[in-house]
């Protein structure tokens, strides 16, 4: 409305501009030129007044460019001490920023509201510009998930975790792929998930980060936990009727050892041979027996516990041991109220077997030292770590410590570690291992 005011007064102005010529005209065709003293005055005033008008018309549509160009919609252009041709120009200008300023407020509140909501999901968030790598845009999930407070491109951090870093790079929209995050001391999976966007001519890669190491970690647990059930049914199943066999032909060949000849010793050849099937039947059947504890245990008696009690309970079962060895036990717990709420007899038992572990690791030091410590977590979960100074876990074997079987030590069974990540899992939580050959090695429950 108000800019056709305006329109409407410009137009006014050309007809008076108009009618004022025509009648000048008409004074000279007419001859009267006493008249042109009137009429000549009037056209002067009227091209003066129109020059003006267009003048500060035209300074007032600067000043409303300027304010739209640097976005500065909060500009107010005073309407009532305005001259009266200008009040409607200044009027529309005010309307069209207010306008804006909706416009401007709407889309920073759902900026801001996006923002927020990413900052707040569990999933990290990687933007960046596909063609110079960079980023433009990281949340503090992602910050939190690979400890890196910035990243100035994508191609920063090969000197960080270059296969991460290639992933990322080689991963097309559309696409997903697990990789493994790999930090100073230790590594988990995650899931990447790509999808791509142009703007400004430019293309944006966006890249979402999800934590996976637990999910996998619990259907390879159930998978080994089915797998291990079979065997052990069928290795029992198969070698009890050989050692009750053994045991048979045992009694029965003792009984006709008076009858048979044995001047060869093929009797007694024969009686070691029985003997030796049934000692190896017996200790396949011990073996299988052994492996059935990793699916014996269903459900844990959780109950609240304090810290303090597991750690004054595990250092009068170890004392003896650790004495003997001298072995330096260190506990350190700022917080004496730390709690977890666990089953004290299973999270005992994963505590003795670290401890145990750890002793076999530092036996070789100068100065032996297993350190346990209590804390709660940047990101609010209670952590119990066992660390040691001993040689360290070499690189290539440490994703496969956990795995049901395997051991690094010549008469280990490979069942220990592999029971303590089915416990920490039944507690809702989950076990990780940081090592560094030669500098040590320390295994993190997580509640």
């Amino acid at each position: 409305m108000s800019v056709k005011k305006f329109e409407w007064r410009i137009i006014l102005r050309v007809i008076l501009l108009f009618v004022t010529l025509t009648i000048t005209a008409f004074i000279l065709v007419k001859g009267w030129f006493v008249y042109l003293l009137l009429s000549v005055p009037v056209i002067i005033y009227q091209l003066v007044e129109f020059t003006r008008f267009q003048k500060k018309a035209h300074s007032e549509l600067e000043q409303f460019v300027e304010s739209v160009h640097y976005r500065d919609f909060s500009r107010y252009f005073d309407v009532k001490h305005a001259p009266v041709d200008i009040q409607p120009l200044r009027k529309g200008f005010n309307e069209i920023n207010t306008t804006f300023k909706i416009i401007s407020k709407e889309k920073e509140t759902q900026y801001q509201y996006l923002q927020k909501i990413l900052e707040l999901v569990d999933t990290g968030i990687l933007s960046y510009e596909e063609k110079s790598g960079t980023v433009v845009w990281m949340n503090e999930s992602l910050k939190k998930m690979l400890q890196l407070p910035y990243l100035k491109t994508v191609y920063s951090l090969i000197k960080r975790d270059e296969a991460l870093a290639n992933d990322i790079i080689g991963l097309k929209p559309g696409e997903n792929k697990i990789a493994t995050a790999h930090m100073e001391r230790t590594s988990f999976k995650i899931l990447l998930s790509a999808t791509a966007f142009q703007t400004d001519g430019k293309l944006f890669k966006l890249i979402a980060f999800q934590n996976v190491n637990e999910a996998l970690d619990e259907t390879e647990s159930k998978a080994w936990q089915k797998l291990l059930s079979v065997l052990t049914h069928e290795i029992m199943n198969s070698v009890a009727p050989i050692s009750s066999l053994a045991e048979t032909l045992k009694s029965r060949l003792q009984q006709s050892v008076t009858v048979l000849n044995n001047d060869s010793g093929s009797v007694d050849d024969l009686e070691i041979g029985i003997e030796t099937i049934k000692r190896r039947s017996e200790g396949l059947l011990k073996f299988a027996e052994t492996y059935r504890n990793l699916n014996r245990i269903t459900k844990p008696n959780l109950r609240k516990v304090y810290v303090r009690d597991i750690f004054e309970n595990l250092l009068q079962l170890m004392q003896p041991t650790l004495e003997q060895k001298s072995i330096e036990l260190e506990t350190i717990l700022k917080d004496t109220d730390l709690v977890v709420e666990a089953d004290t007899s299973l999270l005992e038992q994963v505590l003795i077997n670290l401890v145990v572990n750890a002793m076999e690791a530092v036996k070789d030091k100068a100065d032996p030292r297993i350190i346990l410590t209590g804390y709660v977590a940047n990101n609010r979960k209670t952590i119990i770590k066992v660390a040691d100074n001993g040689s360290g876990i070499p690189a290539e074997v440490l994703d496969k410590i956990f795995v049901p079987f395997f051991s690094t030590k010549k008469s280990g069974s490979g069942i220990g570690l592999s029971l303590c990540k089915q416990i920490m899992m039944l507690h809702k939580g989950n076990i990780q291992v940081q090592s560094a050959e030669g500098q040590g090695t320390a295994f993190l429950l997580q509640f």
